[in-house]
C-alpha cells in the first residue's frame, strides 16, 4: 500500500510540476536589457470607460459599466458640472470623437481599439489603431516651455523602480475624457503610472488635475490586457465624421 501511495504521488508530481513551471515562466515580467519592465506588445483596455468614466446603466448603444474613477464621482466645480451636463445632453453633436479629432490623453488609452507599444531606453512609443494616433513618451527629458496647446499633450516619462511614471501637460481644451461629456480645460495636467503585474497585464492609473474644472485632483484606474493571438497586428481605423456615435457600437473585444 505504501508503495502504491508513493507511486501515485510520484506520478502526480511528474504531471503537475511542468504545469507549475510553465505558469511561473509565463507570468514572469519581461525585462529590457537595462532591467526595466518591457511593455513591448499589443494592448487593450477592456472597460466601458470610453463611453463613461463614472458608473452608469446601459442605454442605447452604451454598455453598462462599474466606472473607473476612484470614489465613483468626478469632483467638478459647480459651473463645470453644469457644462458637463450640457455636454451630455448634446453629446452626439458635441463629442470631439464624432468630429474625428484626435481623442487626447487619457481617452486614447481606453478607446475600444488595440494599441501597440514599442520601447527603447530613451523613448516609449505608442501606436494606436484608432485614427492612427501616436504618443511619444520621452524618458528623462523635460517638457518644452509653454504654454502649448496640443491635442495629445506632451508626455515625459521616468522610472520609479518598476513603475513607468509619465507627466503629461500642454493640452488644448478641445478633447473630452469620454462619450458622456466629461471634459477639461487647457490647464489639464496628468500623471500616468504603468505597472506591469505579470507579462500580460498592466495596471494603468491616471491622476487628473485641472483647477479650472475640478475641485481637487482625482484618479482613474484600469487594467490593460496584452493581446496574445497568433499573428495579431494593428489594422486601420479610418474615422469619418458622419459616423457620429456609431463608432461606439463597436464591440471592444477582438
Amino acid at each position: 500500500m505504501a508503495r502504491h501511495h508513493l507511486l501515485a504521488t510520484t506520478l502526480l508530481l511528474a504531471l503537475y510540476a511542468p504545469t507549475a513551471t510553465a505558469q511561473t515562466t509565463a507570468g514572469a515580467i519581461p525585462r529590457t536589457a537595462d532591467g526595466h519592465p518591457d511593455f513591448t506588445g499589443i494592448w487593450q483596455a477592456m472597460t466601458t470607460a470610453a463611453w463613461d468614466l463614472e458608473p452608469h446603466m446601459a442605454r442605447q448603444g452604451v454598455p453598462a459599466g462599474l466606472g473607473v474613477v476612484d470614489g465613483n464621482e468626478i469632483p467638478y466645480l459647480p459651473p463645470a458640472r453644469a457644462q458637463k451636463q450640457k455636454n451630455f445632453d448634446n453629446r452626439d453633436q458635441l463629442d470631439p470623437d464624432a468630429k474625428c479629432y484626435l481623442p487626447g490623453v487619457p481617452r486614447v488609452m481606453y478607446e475600444p481599439f488595440p494599441f501597440q507599444i514599442v520601447q527603447t531606453a530613451g523613448l516609449v512609443t505608442m501606436l494606436f489603431e484608432y485614427v492612427h494616433a501616436v504618443r511619444y513618451l520621452f524618458v528623462n527629458s523635460p517638457h518644452p516651455a509653454g504654454p502649448i496647446e496640443w491635442w495629445m499633450g506632451d508626455s515625459r516619462a521616468s522610472w520609479q523602480g518598476d513603475t513607468l511614471v509619465v507627466d503629461v501637460r500642454h493640452f488644448n481644451a478641445e478633447t473630452w475624457f469620454d462619450k458622456a461629456g466629461n471634459f477639461h480645460s487647457e490647464d489639464l495636467h496628468l500623471v500616468e503610472r504603468f505597472v506591469m503585474t505579470d507579462r500580460d497585464h498592466i495596471t494603468y492609473s491616471v491622476t487628473v488635475e485641472d483647477a479650472k474644472v475640478f475641485s481637487r485632483p482625482w484618479t482613474m484606474q484600469m487594467t490593460l490586457y496584452r493581446h496574445t493571438e497568433p499573428n495579431l497586428r494593428l489594422l486601420e481605423y479610418e474615422c469619418y465624421s458622419f459616423e457620429g456615435p456609431e463608432i461606439y457600437k463597436t464591440i471592444h473585444t477582438r
